[in-house]
């Protein structure tokens, strides 16, 4: 990404040395807090914070570990934390002929835990110049790489700065808010792209339209986040204009502990931001989802809280909300 001109944050060049003294040298470089990050992670794990060089070592080796037995691979790097952040990913097609567009953007800093809660596209707050910007970089780079199919470049931003931290190299969970609002079926074009055709559409081409939310349906403790496996007693989607339910669930389904918790999205598009809320207060209100317990009442929440509402929170918003309405309740 360095290579291809993309604006990454500062860390590891690669894989973190076996020698001690070499990773405290590369920490002390970055300047602290750094983050340790697993290689073959994802989906928020194999990540942890060292905010002083005495907890650095035993950090390294810990997500070494955990890496180790989550992924199969130990292998770690390291990066700087940014403080106070936001999480917007550039969405990119980019077929065999050489040919590549962006999608817009999208924000993900509804975050807990590294996991996404809430997705929007497009991001509160974001210039369209900058917008541009980042995706002509991101196109760039496809076309250096020689880079085919769907795929999203992740970023933290902060300070009207872009910072690379990873590309996904897949079609990902919050994909229909990006589709909502160029009508591109991201799903069919990555089967098209692998078939060996030509993308249909050149940048000009895409226009962006309206406001898109996702909530991610988990099964889960609204509040305590522990996992509700069972079976579902009764199911209702909700519906009406500019709804959108993505779910493999039905009434007397039972969900498994295995697997991710997710249970569904709802996808609520509007003319603007301010009515893709509306939408979504509303179709939350209608879901019904009986037998487990699920997060629809943390996500309701969330859409009546003004700093949501006011849009261009931090990754960290969600997690310092919960932490003090946790204080408040203790009192």
């Amino acid at each position: 990404m360095i290579k291809a001109g993309v604006p990454c944050v500062a860390g590891s060049e690669g894989a973190l040395p076996d020698a001690p003294a070499e990773i405290v040298k590369i920490a002390r470089k970055i300047g602290y807090p750094v983050i340790i990050k697993a290689s073959g992670g994802g989906g928020g794990r194999g990540m942890r914070v060292v905010h002083t060089e005495a907890a650095l070592l035993n950090a390294v080796n810990l997500t070494r570990q955990e890496a180790g037995a989550a992924f199969g691979n130990p292998t770690v790097y390291m990066e700087k934390f940014l403080e106070n952040p936001r999480h917007i990913e550039i969405q990119i097609l980019a077929d065999e002929h050489k040919n590549a567009v962006y999608l817009g953007e999208r924000d993900c800093s509804m975050q807990r835990r590294h996991q996404k809660v809430i997705e929007e596209a497009p991001a509160p707050d974001l210039p369209a110049r900058m917008r541009d910007r980042i995706g002509e970089r991101c196109v760039d780079a496809c076309k250096k790489i020689g880079y085919r199919g769907a795929g999203t470049f992740e970023f933290l931003y902060e300070n009207g700065e872009f910072y690379f931290i990873e590309m996904n190299t897949r079609v990902q969970v919050e994909h229909p808010v990006t589709e909502m609002i160029t009508g591109i079926d991201i799903v069919q074009m990555q089967i098209r792209i692998a078939a060996g055709e030509k993308l249909p559409f050149r940048q000009r081409d895409i226009q962006f339209r309206g406001h898109a939310l996702e909530c991610r349906i988990n099964a889960e403790d609204p509040y305590r986040f522990t996992p509700s496996p069972g079976k579902i007693t009764s199911y209702h989607p909700p519906g009406g204009p500019g709804i959108r339910v993505d779910s493999h669930v039905y009434q007397g389904y039972s969900v498994p502990p295995n697997y991710d918790s997710m249970v569904g999205k709802v996808i609520a598009y509007g003319a603007d931001r301010d009515q893709a809320i509306r939408r979504m207060r509303v179709a939350l209100s209608e879901m019904v989802v009986e037998g487990i317990l699920t997060n629809i009442p943390l996500h309701q929440d969330l859409l009546h809280d003004k700093g949501f509402v006011k849009g261009g929170a931090s990754i960290h918003y969600l997690e310092q909300k919960l932490a003090q309405e946790k204080k408040k309740s203790a009192k």
